[in-house]
Protein backbone atom coordinates (compact mmCIF):
# COMPACT_ATOMS: atom_id res chain seq x y z
CA UNK A 1 0.00 0.00 0.00
CA UNK A 2 3.04 2.78 0.53
CA UNK A 3 4.40 1.27 -2.36
CA UNK A 4 1.27 1.79 -4.01
CA UNK A 5 0.82 5.68 -2.54
CA UNK A 6 4.65 6.26 -3.06
CA UNK A 7 4.18 5.19 -6.46
CA UNK A 8 0.78 7.71 -7.31
CA UNK A 9 3.04 10.39 -5.45
CA UNK A 10 5.88 10.34 -7.87
CA UNK A 11 3.85 10.49 -10.70
CA UNK A 12 1.73 13.74 -9.79
CA UNK A 13 5.14 14.81 -8.85
CA UNK A 14 6.43 14.07 -12.44
CA UNK A 15 3.00 15.52 -13.82
CA UNK A 16 3.56 18.68 -12.07
CA UNK A 17 7.01 18.96 -13.32
CA UNK A 18 6.23 18.89 -17.04
CA UNK A 19 3.10 21.18 -16.65
CA UNK A 20 5.63 23.66 -14.98
CA UNK A 21 8.52 23.02 -18.23
CA UNK A 22 5.43 23.06 -20.40
CA UNK A 23 4.08 26.23 -18.83
CA UNK A 24 7.69 28.38 -18.75
CA UNK A 25 8.29 27.39 -22.73
CA UNK A 26 5.18 28.93 -23.39
CA UNK A 27 6.22 32.00 -20.88
CA UNK A 28 9.78 32.28 -22.69
CA UNK A 29 7.95 31.80 -26.34
CA UNK A 30 6.06 34.76 -25.46
CA UNK A 31 9.40 36.82 -23.67
CA UNK A 32 11.02 36.03 -27.38
CA UNK A 33 8.50 37.04 -29.80
CA UNK A 34 8.53 40.37 -27.96
CA UNK A 35 11.98 41.06 -28.12
CA UNK A 36 13.96 42.78 -30.92
CA UNK A 37 15.95 40.41 -32.86
CA UNK A 38 19.14 41.59 -30.85
CA UNK A 39 17.35 40.87 -27.48
CA UNK A 40 16.86 37.65 -28.47
CA UNK A 41 20.18 36.72 -29.93
CA UNK A 42 21.65 38.08 -26.17
CA UNK A 43 19.42 35.23 -24.60
CA UNK A 44 20.28 32.86 -26.89
CA UNK A 45 23.84 33.38 -27.26
CA UNK A 46 24.22 33.42 -23.18
CA UNK A 47 23.08 30.01 -23.39
CA UNK A 48 25.02 29.30 -26.48
CA UNK A 49 28.12 30.92 -26.76
CA UNK A 50 30.24 31.32 -29.71
CA UNK A 51 33.90 29.71 -29.22
CA UNK A 52 35.78 31.61 -31.98
CA UNK A 53 39.37 32.37 -31.57
CA UNK A 54 40.21 35.43 -32.99
CA UNK A 55 42.23 35.65 -36.68
CA UNK A 56 43.84 39.10 -36.01
CA UNK A 57 47.43 38.51 -36.85
CA UNK A 58 47.07 35.18 -37.90
CA UNK A 59 44.21 34.95 -40.72
CA UNK A 60 42.72 31.54 -39.88
CA UNK A 61 38.97 32.22 -40.52
CA UNK A 62 37.59 28.01 -40.45
CA UNK A 63 36.14 28.34 -36.87
CA UNK A 64 34.26 31.52 -38.12
CA UNK A 65 33.34 30.04 -41.66
CA UNK A 66 32.09 27.01 -39.57
CA UNK A 67 29.97 29.02 -37.33
CA UNK A 68 28.36 31.11 -39.93
CA UNK A 69 28.04 28.67 -43.15
CA UNK A 70 24.74 27.01 -42.03
CA UNK A 71 22.81 30.33 -41.62
CA UNK A 72 22.91 31.89 -44.38
CA UNK A 73 20.65 30.24 -46.80
CA UNK A 74 19.82 29.92 -51.02
CA UNK A 75 17.01 31.93 -51.87
CA UNK A 76 15.30 31.48 -55.18
CA UNK A 77 12.27 32.99 -56.49
CA UNK A 78 9.86 32.76 -59.23
CA UNK A 79 8.07 35.59 -60.94
CA UNK A 80 4.47 35.37 -63.03
CA UNK A 81 5.33 34.27 -66.71
CA UNK A 82 6.47 36.89 -68.85
CA UNK A 83 9.10 37.90 -70.52
CA UNK A 84 11.02 39.21 -67.69
CA UNK A 85 11.09 38.75 -63.27
CA UNK A 86 8.77 41.46 -63.00
CA UNK A 87 11.16 43.35 -61.02
CA UNK A 88 11.94 46.73 -62.23
CA UNK A 89 12.78 47.55 -65.54
CA UNK A 90 16.45 49.44 -66.41
CA UNK A 91 15.46 52.07 -64.36
CA UNK A 92 16.90 49.19 -61.36
CA UNK A 93 20.03 50.89 -59.45
CA UNK A 94 21.83 47.88 -59.26
CA UNK A 95 22.59 48.14 -63.57
CA UNK A 96 25.35 50.30 -62.96
CA UNK A 97 26.82 48.10 -60.78
CA UNK A 98 25.12 45.15 -61.85
CA UNK A 99 22.43 42.64 -59.72
CA UNK A 100 23.43 39.62 -57.94
CA UNK A 101 20.81 37.42 -59.15
CA UNK A 102 21.96 33.77 -60.89
CA UNK A 103 19.89 34.60 -63.98
CA UNK A 104 19.87 36.85 -66.86
CA UNK A 105 17.58 39.33 -67.45
CA UNK A 106 16.24 38.17 -70.62
CA UNK A 107 13.44 35.19 -70.34
CA UNK A 108 11.62 32.96 -72.60
CA UNK A 109 8.27 34.44 -73.16
CA UNK A 110 5.25 33.05 -71.35
CA UNK A 111 7.68 31.34 -69.40
CA UNK A 112 7.49 31.47 -65.31
CA UNK A 113 10.96 33.14 -64.75
CA UNK A 114 13.13 32.00 -61.55
CA UNK A 115 16.13 34.00 -59.49
CA UNK A 116 18.48 33.45 -57.31
CA UNK A 117 20.15 35.59 -54.34
CA UNK A 118 20.96 34.85 -50.38
CA UNK A 119 19.70 35.66 -46.77
CA UNK A 120 20.83 35.79 -43.61
CA UNK A 121 19.06 33.65 -40.56
CA UNK A 122 19.15 36.24 -37.73
CA UNK A 123 16.44 33.96 -35.26
CA UNK A 124 15.80 30.58 -34.17
CA UNK A 125 12.10 30.78 -35.06
CA UNK A 126 12.95 31.43 -38.73
CA UNK A 127 13.32 35.17 -39.35
CA UNK A 128 15.76 35.77 -42.75
CA UNK A 129 17.30 39.09 -43.75
CA UNK A 130 17.64 39.46 -47.28
CA UNK A 131 17.76 42.95 -50.07
CA UNK A 132 14.36 44.26 -51.58
CA UNK A 133 15.88 43.48 -54.70
CA UNK A 134 16.42 40.08 -54.26
CA UNK A 135 12.35 39.32 -53.34
CA UNK A 136 10.57 42.15 -54.79
CA UNK A 137 7.34 41.57 -56.79
CA UNK A 138 7.82 37.76 -56.62
CA UNK A 139 5.27 35.61 -56.66
CA UNK A 140 6.79 32.62 -54.61
CA UNK A 141 10.04 32.81 -52.30
CA UNK A 142 11.74 29.55 -51.33
CA UNK A 143 14.35 29.36 -49.01
CA UNK A 144 17.10 26.57 -49.23
CA UNK A 145 19.15 25.62 -46.16
CA UNK A 146 22.69 24.12 -45.77
CA UNK A 147 20.72 20.63 -44.83
CA UNK A 148 19.14 20.29 -47.87
CA UNK A 149 15.80 21.36 -46.71
CA UNK A 150 13.79 23.50 -48.94
CA UNK A 151 10.81 25.77 -47.17
CA UNK A 152 8.54 28.48 -48.41
CA UNK A 153 8.95 31.82 -46.82
CA UNK A 154 6.15 34.66 -45.91
CA UNK A 155 7.85 38.43 -47.21
CA UNK A 156 6.85 40.20 -43.84
CA UNK A 157 8.40 43.65 -45.18
CA UNK A 158 10.32 44.93 -47.71
CA UNK A 159 12.17 48.89 -48.21
CA UNK A 160 13.37 50.05 -51.72
CA UNK A 161 15.22 53.08 -49.45
CA UNK A 162 17.80 50.63 -47.92
CA UNK A 163 17.35 47.91 -49.95
CA UNK A 164 16.15 45.32 -46.87
CA UNK A 165 13.84 42.62 -46.70
CA UNK A 166 12.25 40.30 -43.64
CA UNK A 167 11.50 37.04 -44.45
CA UNK A 168 9.98 34.34 -42.48
CA UNK A 169 9.77 30.82 -42.61
CA UNK A 170 8.20 27.81 -40.42
CA UNK A 171 10.59 25.13 -39.65
CA UNK A 172 10.00 21.64 -37.46
CA UNK A 173 12.51 23.00 -35.36
CA UNK A 174 15.00 26.00 -34.48
CA UNK A 175 17.43 27.37 -36.82
CA UNK A 176 21.02 28.01 -37.09
CA UNK A 177 21.78 32.18 -36.60
CA UNK A 178 24.01 34.40 -37.31
CA UNK A 179 25.23 36.62 -34.31
CA UNK A 180 24.25 40.11 -34.54
CA UNK A 181 27.34 42.28 -34.39
CA UNK A 182 28.55 46.19 -34.38
CA UNK A 183 29.00 47.76 -37.72
CA UNK A 184 29.98 50.82 -35.50
CA UNK A 185 32.87 49.10 -34.25
CA UNK A 186 33.78 47.88 -37.41
CA UNK A 187 37.84 49.37 -38.82
CA UNK A 188 39.37 49.99 -42.02
CA UNK A 189 42.06 47.06 -42.68
CA UNK A 190 40.12 44.59 -40.53
CA UNK A 191 39.58 41.28 -41.91
CA UNK A 192 36.44 39.95 -43.03
CA UNK A 193 34.16 37.26 -44.63
CA UNK A 194 31.31 37.27 -47.26
CA UNK A 195 28.99 34.35 -47.48
CA UNK A 196 26.55 33.71 -49.61
CA UNK A 197 25.36 31.43 -53.07
CA UNK A 198 27.11 33.15 -56.28
CA UNK A 199 26.87 31.98 -59.54
CA UNK A 200 24.42 29.20 -58.89
CA UNK A 201 27.38 27.86 -56.43
CA UNK A 202 26.31 26.33 -53.62
CA UNK A 203 27.36 28.25 -50.00
CA UNK A 204 30.92 29.81 -50.52
CA UNK A 205 33.00 31.93 -48.34
CA UNK A 206 35.29 34.41 -49.56
CA UNK A 207 38.01 36.84 -47.02
CA UNK A 208 39.01 40.40 -47.75
CA UNK A 209 39.37 43.46 -45.38
CA UNK A 210 37.19 46.29 -44.74
CA UNK A 211 38.69 49.01 -47.58
CA UNK A 212 35.98 52.07 -46.87
CA UNK A 213 33.11 52.73 -44.42
CA UNK A 214 29.68 55.29 -45.10
CA UNK A 215 30.38 54.65 -48.84
CA UNK A 216 27.26 56.70 -50.91
CA UNK A 217 27.30 55.17 -54.73
CA UNK A 218 23.85 57.25 -55.26
CA UNK A 219 22.18 53.96 -56.41
CA UNK A 220 19.46 53.85 -54.63
CA UNK A 221 18.66 57.42 -54.40
CA UNK A 222 18.14 57.71 -58.03
CA UNK A 223 15.88 54.61 -57.76
CA UNK A 224 13.59 55.30 -55.64
CA UNK A 225 12.71 58.79 -56.87
CA UNK A 226 11.87 57.13 -60.58
CA UNK A 227 9.66 54.60 -58.58
CA UNK A 228 7.63 57.48 -56.49
CA UNK A 229 7.22 59.29 -60.19
CA UNK A 230 6.30 56.13 -61.98
CA UNK A 231 3.64 55.22 -58.91
CA UNK A 232 1.90 58.47 -58.45
CA UNK A 233 3.29 61.45 -61.38
CA UNK A 234 0.87 64.07 -59.15
CA UNK A 235 3.53 63.95 -56.02
CA UNK A 236 6.76 65.63 -55.30
CA UNK A 237 8.83 62.45 -55.14
CA UNK A 238 11.55 62.99 -52.36
CA UNK A 239 14.50 61.59 -51.79
CA UNK A 240 14.51 58.87 -48.09
CA UNK A 241 17.04 56.45 -49.70
CA UNK A 242 19.89 55.73 -47.07
CA UNK A 243 23.04 54.91 -48.60
CA UNK A 244 26.37 54.15 -45.87
CA UNK A 245 28.11 51.44 -47.26
CA UNK A 246 30.61 49.02 -45.95
CA UNK A 247 33.27 48.90 -48.79
CA UNK A 248 35.24 45.34 -49.21
CA UNK A 249 37.46 43.46 -51.47
CA UNK A 250 35.89 40.18 -50.51
CA UNK A 251 35.07 38.21 -53.53
CA UNK A 252 31.71 38.49 -54.33
CA UNK A 253 29.41 37.91 -57.37
CA UNK A 254 25.83 37.33 -58.71
CA UNK A 255 24.26 35.43 -56.21
CA UNK A 256 25.69 36.80 -52.69
CA UNK A 257 23.14 39.69 -52.69
CA UNK A 258 21.70 39.66 -49.43
CA UNK A 259 24.23 37.50 -48.13
CA UNK A 260 26.58 37.88 -44.88
CA UNK A 261 29.48 39.84 -44.14
CA UNK A 262 30.96 38.40 -41.14
CA UNK A 263 34.23 39.39 -38.88
CA UNK A 264 36.86 37.27 -38.13
CA UNK A 265 34.89 36.45 -34.85
CA UNK A 266 31.83 35.20 -37.15
CA UNK A 267 29.62 38.16 -36.36
CA UNK A 268 27.72 39.96 -38.72
CA UNK A 269 28.66 43.28 -39.66
CA UNK A 270 26.73 43.74 -42.92
CA UNK A 271 24.28 42.49 -45.55
CA UNK A 272 25.72 42.52 -49.11
CA UNK A 273 24.21 44.65 -51.85
CA UNK A 274 26.22 45.62 -54.84
CA UNK A 275 29.24 45.22 -56.86
CA UNK A 276 31.43 47.72 -58.16
CA UNK A 277 31.91 45.90 -61.87
CA UNK A 278 31.78 46.83 -65.40
CA UNK A 279 31.10 43.13 -66.22
CA UNK A 280 29.13 41.93 -63.78
CA UNK A 281 31.23 40.15 -62.14
CA UNK A 282 33.54 40.57 -59.50
CA UNK A 283 35.89 43.97 -60.28
CA UNK A 284 37.46 44.49 -56.68
CA UNK A 285 35.09 46.10 -54.79
CA UNK A 286 31.54 44.98 -53.14
CA UNK A 287 29.29 47.10 -50.88
CA UNK A 288 27.41 45.97 -47.71
CA UNK A 289 24.42 47.54 -45.60
CA UNK A 290 25.53 48.11 -42.27
CA UNK A 291 24.24 45.68 -39.64
CA UNK A 292 23.42 48.33 -36.78
CA UNK A 293 20.79 49.85 -40.19
CA UNK A 294 19.67 46.69 -40.44
CA UNK A 295 18.63 45.87 -37.02
CA UNK A 296 16.79 48.48 -37.13
CA UNK A 297 14.82 48.00 -40.22
CA UNK A 298 14.04 44.42 -39.41
CA UNK A 299 12.73 44.98 -35.82
CA UNK A 300 10.47 47.42 -37.72
CA UNK A 301 9.07 44.74 -39.71
CA UNK A 302 8.37 42.34 -36.84
CA UNK A 303 6.47 44.80 -35.22
CA UNK A 304 4.53 47.08 -37.70
CA UNK A 305 5.28 45.56 -41.04
CA UNK A 306 6.73 48.62 -42.39
CA UNK A 307 9.66 50.91 -41.66
CA UNK A 308 9.04 53.84 -39.35
CA UNK A 309 11.40 56.58 -40.65
CA UNK A 310 11.93 59.78 -38.69
CA UNK A 311 13.66 63.21 -40.17
CA UNK A 312 15.48 65.82 -39.26
CA UNK A 313 13.71 68.15 -41.15
CA UNK A 314 16.31 69.87 -43.36
CA UNK A 315 17.82 69.61 -47.05
CA UNK A 316 21.96 70.51 -47.02
CA UNK A 317 24.75 69.84 -49.22
CA UNK A 318 28.33 68.22 -48.55
CA UNK A 319 30.56 70.55 -48.11
CA UNK A 320 34.21 70.17 -49.54
CA UNK A 321 37.07 72.69 -50.56
CA UNK A 322 35.06 73.63 -53.96
CA UNK A 323 31.76 74.01 -52.74
CA UNK A 324 32.75 75.57 -49.98
CA UNK A 325 34.55 78.28 -51.85
CA UNK A 326 31.29 78.67 -53.93
CA UNK A 327 28.92 78.95 -50.76
CA UNK A 328 31.76 81.61 -49.55
CA UNK A 329 32.11 78.81 -46.11
CA UNK A 330 35.88 78.59 -44.74
CA UNK A 331 34.67 75.01 -43.49
CA UNK A 332 35.52 71.99 -45.62
CA UNK A 333 33.64 69.26 -43.80
CA UNK A 334 29.89 69.24 -42.74
CA UNK A 335 26.74 69.15 -44.16
CA UNK A 336 25.61 73.08 -44.94
CA UNK A 337 22.14 73.47 -44.39
CA UNK A 338 20.14 75.11 -47.51
CA UNK A 339 16.57 74.82 -46.20
CA UNK A 340 14.66 73.94 -42.99
CA UNK A 341 11.10 72.39 -42.96
CA UNK A 342 8.49 74.53 -41.59
CA UNK A 343 7.66 73.05 -38.01
CA UNK A 344 10.35 70.58 -38.57
CA UNK A 345 12.67 68.77 -36.07
CA UNK A 346 15.42 71.37 -37.24
CA UNK A 347 12.87 74.05 -37.42
CA UNK A 348 11.72 73.60 -33.46
CA UNK A 349 15.33 73.29 -32.53
CA UNK A 350 16.50 76.70 -33.54
CA UNK A 351 18.70 75.41 -36.86
CA UNK A 352 18.75 77.71 -39.31
CA UNK A 353 19.30 78.36 -43.30
CA UNK A 354 22.99 78.56 -43.67
CA UNK A 355 24.57 76.80 -40.48
CA UNK A 356 27.03 73.75 -40.93
CA UNK A 357 25.89 70.95 -39.35
CA UNK A 358 29.51 69.19 -38.09
CA UNK A 359 28.42 66.57 -35.58
CA UNK A 360 25.15 64.32 -34.85
CA UNK A 361 25.48 62.46 -31.65
CA UNK A 362 29.21 63.89 -30.89
CA UNK A 363 29.75 61.52 -33.90
CA UNK A 364 31.91 64.09 -36.98
CA UNK A 365 29.89 64.07 -40.01
CA UNK A 366 32.95 63.56 -42.50
CA UNK A 367 29.40 62.79 -45.23
CA UNK A 368 26.24 63.33 -45.92
CA UNK A 369 25.85 59.32 -45.43
CA UNK A 370 26.98 59.52 -41.57
CA UNK A 371 23.56 61.77 -40.98
CA UNK A 372 21.58 59.80 -42.98
CA UNK A 373 22.56 56.42 -41.72
CA UNK A 374 22.77 57.35 -38.05
CA UNK A 375 18.69 59.08 -38.62
CA UNK A 376 18.15 56.21 -40.41
CA UNK A 377 18.12 53.92 -37.44
CA UNK A 378 15.86 55.88 -35.40
CA UNK A 379 12.31 56.26 -35.44
CA UNK A 380 9.84 59.88 -35.36
CA UNK A 381 9.75 60.84 -31.90
CA UNK A 382 13.74 59.75 -31.16
CA UNK A 383 15.90 62.60 -30.37
CA UNK A 384 19.33 63.43 -31.79
CA UNK A 385 22.13 66.17 -31.06
CA UNK A 386 23.60 68.10 -33.63
CA UNK A 387 26.58 70.16 -33.31
CA UNK A 388 26.43 73.04 -35.83
CA UNK A 389 28.43 76.30 -36.63
CA UNK A 390 26.91 79.74 -36.85
CA UNK A 391 28.86 82.77 -37.39
CA UNK A 392 31.95 80.53 -36.74
CA UNK A 393 30.77 79.73 -33.28
CA UNK A 394 29.93 76.31 -32.09
CA UNK A 395 26.29 75.25 -30.94
CA UNK A 396 24.11 72.29 -29.96
CA UNK A 397 21.01 71.99 -30.69
CA UNK A 398 18.61 68.61 -29.62
CA UNK A 399 15.66 67.32 -32.41
CA UNK A 400 12.78 65.62 -31.95
CA UNK A 401 12.57 63.54 -35.42
CA UNK A 402 8.65 64.32 -37.26
CA UNK A 403 6.68 62.18 -39.53
CA UNK A 404 8.40 61.82 -43.13
CA UNK A 405 4.81 63.83 -44.18
CA UNK A 406 7.07 66.78 -42.38
CA UNK A 407 9.91 66.57 -44.77
CA UNK A 408 7.31 66.54 -48.08
CA UNK A 409 5.01 69.19 -47.34
CA UNK A 410 4.03 70.52 -50.51
CA UNK A 411 2.57 73.83 -49.26
CA UNK A 412 5.01 76.03 -50.93
CA UNK A 413 5.28 77.01 -54.37
CA UNK A 414 8.07 75.64 -55.41
CA UNK A 415 7.14 71.97 -54.38
CA UNK A 416 4.25 72.60 -57.01
CA UNK A 417 6.36 73.66 -59.43
CA UNK A 418 8.81 70.97 -59.09
CA UNK A 419 5.56 68.59 -60.04
CA UNK A 420 4.84 70.55 -62.53
CA UNK A 421 8.53 70.10 -64.21
CA UNK A 422 8.04 66.45 -63.88
CA UNK A 423 4.37 66.22 -65.52
CA UNK A 424 5.26 68.73 -68.26
CA UNK A 425 8.71 68.67 -69.26
CA UNK A 426 9.30 65.21 -68.44
CA UNK A 427 12.64 65.56 -67.33
CA UNK A 428 15.06 65.25 -64.44
CA UNK A 429 18.38 67.56 -63.66
CA UNK A 430 21.37 67.53 -61.67
CA UNK A 431 23.93 70.30 -60.74
CA UNK A 432 27.02 70.67 -62.17
CA UNK A 433 29.80 71.15 -59.92
CA UNK A 434 32.37 73.94 -59.76
CA UNK A 435 34.79 72.32 -61.13
CA UNK A 436 32.87 71.30 -64.50
CA UNK A 437 31.93 74.61 -65.27
CA UNK A 438 35.30 75.85 -64.57
CA UNK A 439 36.34 72.86 -67.00
CA UNK A 440 33.50 74.19 -69.78
CA UNK A 441 34.37 77.52 -69.65
CA UNK A 442 30.50 78.24 -68.29
CA UNK A 443 29.06 80.08 -65.11
CA UNK A 444 26.19 78.15 -64.68
CA UNK A 445 24.43 75.12 -66.03
CA UNK A 446 22.53 72.10 -64.96
CA UNK A 447 22.79 68.39 -66.74
CA UNK A 448 19.54 67.16 -67.97
CA UNK A 449 19.91 63.55 -66.39
CA UNK A 450 16.70 61.79 -68.20
CA UNK A 451 14.04 62.05 -70.54
CA UNK A 452 10.96 60.55 -69.50
CA UNK A 453 8.58 59.53 -72.32
CA UNK A 454 5.37 61.84 -72.78
CA UNK A 455 7.03 64.85 -71.54
CA UNK A 456 7.95 67.53 -73.53
CA UNK A 457 11.22 66.58 -73.73
CA UNK A 458 11.17 63.31 -75.57
CA UNK A 459 8.97 65.16 -77.94
CA UNK A 460 10.80 68.06 -79.29
CA UNK A 461 14.00 65.80 -79.37
CA UNK A 462 15.85 67.10 -75.99
CA UNK A 463 18.80 64.58 -75.41
CA UNK A 464 19.45 63.29 -71.95
CA UNK A 465 22.80 64.69 -70.82
CA UNK A 466 22.56 68.03 -72.79
CA UNK A 467 23.99 71.13 -70.11
CA UNK A 468 21.20 73.63 -69.90
CA UNK A 469 23.23 77.09 -69.27
CA UNK A 470 19.94 79.72 -69.76
CA UNK A 471 16.16 79.43 -70.22
CA UNK A 472 14.47 82.05 -71.29
CA UNK A 473 17.69 84.16 -71.18
CA UNK A 474 18.10 83.69 -67.85
CA UNK A 475 21.13 81.52 -66.20
CA UNK A 476 20.10 78.35 -64.45
CA UNK A 477 22.31 76.92 -62.01
CA UNK A 478 19.32 74.57 -60.13
CA UNK A 479 15.88 73.11 -60.43
CA UNK A 480 14.88 76.51 -58.40
CA UNK A 481 16.25 78.53 -61.15
CA UNK A 482 14.76 76.24 -63.92
CA UNK A 483 11.25 77.00 -62.34
CA UNK A 484 11.98 80.35 -61.82
CA UNK A 485 13.22 80.72 -65.66
CA UNK A 486 9.70 78.82 -66.99
CA UNK A 487 7.87 81.47 -64.87
CA UNK A 488 8.61 83.81 -67.07
CA UNK A 489 6.80 82.39 -70.34
CA UNK A 490 3.70 81.07 -70.94
CA UNK A 491 3.53 80.29 -74.54
CA UNK A 492 7.64 78.92 -75.78
CA UNK A 493 10.65 78.07 -73.43
CA UNK A 494 13.94 79.06 -75.55
CA UNK A 495 17.26 76.88 -74.04
CA UNK A 496 20.46 77.34 -74.35
CA UNK A 497 23.13 74.94 -73.87
CA UNK A 498 25.01 72.37 -75.29
CA UNK A 499 24.34 68.76 -76.75
CA UNK A 500 26.20 65.76 -75.06
CA UNK A 501 28.88 66.16 -77.33
CA UNK A 502 30.27 68.97 -76.71
CA UNK A 503 28.30 71.16 -79.58
CA UNK A 504 26.11 74.14 -78.96
CA UNK A 505 22.75 74.52 -79.11
CA UNK A 506 19.30 76.63 -79.08
CA UNK A 507 16.33 75.20 -78.98
CA UNK A 508 12.53 76.70 -78.95
CA UNK A 509 9.71 74.87 -78.39
CA UNK A 510 5.72 75.61 -77.15
CA UNK A 511 5.77 75.63 -73.26
CA UNK A 512 2.27 73.46 -73.48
Amino acid sequence: MNIRKLGITLLIALLGGLVAIGGYKILENRQIQSMTFEEGQKAYFASNPLKIGSSAGNPDFTEAAAAVSPAVVHIVTTYEASGNTGRRGPSSPFDMFEEFFGNPRSRTPRQPSRASGSGVIISTDGYIVTNNHVVENANKIEVKLTDKRVLEAKLIGSDPNTDLALLKVNASKPLPIVKLGDSDEVNIGEWVLAVGYPLGLESTVTAGIVSAKGRSLNLLGQAELERQYNENPDQVPVNSAIESFIQTDAVINRGNSGGALVNSNGELIGINSAIASPSGYYAGYGFAIPVNLVKKIADDFKQFGEVKRGFVGITFTELNPEVAKELKVSEYNGLYVQNVVGAGGADKAGIKEGDIVTHINGRVITSSSVLQERVGRLRPGDKVELTYLRDGKERKATVTLQEAKSEASDSDTASKSSTQLFNDLGAGFKSLTPAQKKEMGINAGIVISEVRKGGLFERYGVPRGMIVTTVNDIAVNSVDDLEKALGKSTSMIYMRGFSPDGARVELAFPAK
